[in-house]
């Protein structure tokens, strides 16, 4: 298998796709000329064109209002976001016509549409540019939502999204970007709303997604060293969760943490620990734990960043405390 970064395994993904079906095109800020803020979209204008990798001024809500108008009328747009943070000025156009036309119009017309973009923290980006909003996007009736988390991932997922007939949302960490990892030689999808256990383990399970599935993973080698063997399951799709594979895990270490990087009041991560403990309260000995990022902006200074943001001593201290360690 070919060993990519992330960043290239996206871009591996939208150009297989625009070769496959000619109506697919991408369109967003320094999507073109630029090839992307962080070059997902590296080599795509030379390939093919700019009536199919569109430069747009800096208007996230119209942009995004006109992919919807595209997608309704036959074609499937891909809508870079240069930072979902911005993504916030498009939300109506996402939540109130592109979850919702599917439905409202009785299905005389479908939202063939992917918003995609990086996310969360990275290195003291701030406030303003360091969040994580999956759970927003998550709330939302009629979106599908994906955060993968390893290259393999993100191009599987990526494709699978494109050929939806549904908006969906694709979450990629910015400090992702660079990471490198295998993906298989020639075409594959990987479906959405179907989870993935990273690494088997006994002892507890351990539910992460995008960047912190990465920390979940380091995390799980230091508790071996202490005799902890972790199990660390990517749910790879928020929305719809996969909770088959959850509750599988659950069933074998009866003991889980769930590690989230944003806030924690009504984040992906209270979704999951209530369905578990509706779904599976007899066999948890203990309650579910979350780690999360702390209830207040990002800050700038890098101790405080490091200091708001989920961390492994944060993990291992979950860890013990599902098992009575601490």
């Amino acid at each position: 298998m070919a060993h990519i970064a992330y960043r290239d395994a996206l871009g591996q993904a939208m150009s297989e796709e625009m070769r496959r079906d000619d109506k697919i095109f991408l369109m967003g800020e320094e999507v073109g000329f630029y090839q992307g803020a962080f070059k997902v979209s590296r080599g795509m204008l030379e390939e093919f064109g700019p009536m199919r990798v569109i430069d747009t001024p800096i208007t996230e809500a119209g942009f995004t209002g006109v992919g919807i108008g595209a997608a309704m009328v036959g074609l499937r747009p891909i809508i870079e976001m240069m930072t979902f943070n911005f993504s916030i000025l498009a939300m109506d156009q996402i939540i109130n016509n592109a979850a919702k036309i599917r439905s409202m119009s009785g299905g005389q017309f479908t939202v063939p549409l992917v918003v995609r973009g990086p996310g969360g923290s990275a290195a003291r980006l701030a406030a303003q540019h360091s969040q994580s909003l999956e759970s927003l996007y998550c709330h939302i009736a009629g979106l599908k939502v994906i955060a993968p988390s390893v290259p393999k991932d993100a191009k599987g997922l990526l494709k699978s999204a494109i050929r939806d007939e549904n908006p969906v949302i694709c979450f990629e960490a910015q400090a992702l970007y660079g990471t490198m990892g295998e993906v298989p030689e020639g075409e594959y999808t990987i479906p959405i709303g179907v989870a993935d256990v990273k690494r088997e383990g006994k002892d507890v399970t351990l539910i992460a997604w995008s960047k912190m599935l990465l920390m979940c993973l380091r995390t799980a080698e230091e508790l071996a060293k202490q005799g902890i063997d972790a199990e660390v399951v990517d749910p790879r799709t928020l929305r719809p969760l996969d909770m088959e594979t959850i509750l599988n895990s659950v069933r074998k270490t009866n003991r889980v943490v769930i590690v989230e990087e944003a806030w924690p009041y009504a984040g992906v991560s209270a979704e999951i620990a209530d369905r578990i403990t509706h779904e599976a309260l007899d066999i948890l000995d203990a309650p579910v734990e979350r780690v999360t990022g702390v209830d207040a902006p990002i800050p700038y200074a890098k101790n405080l960043e490091q200091a708001a943001l989920p961390s492994p001593e944060k993990i291992i201290h979950a860890v013990k405390k599902v098992m009575y360690l601490e």
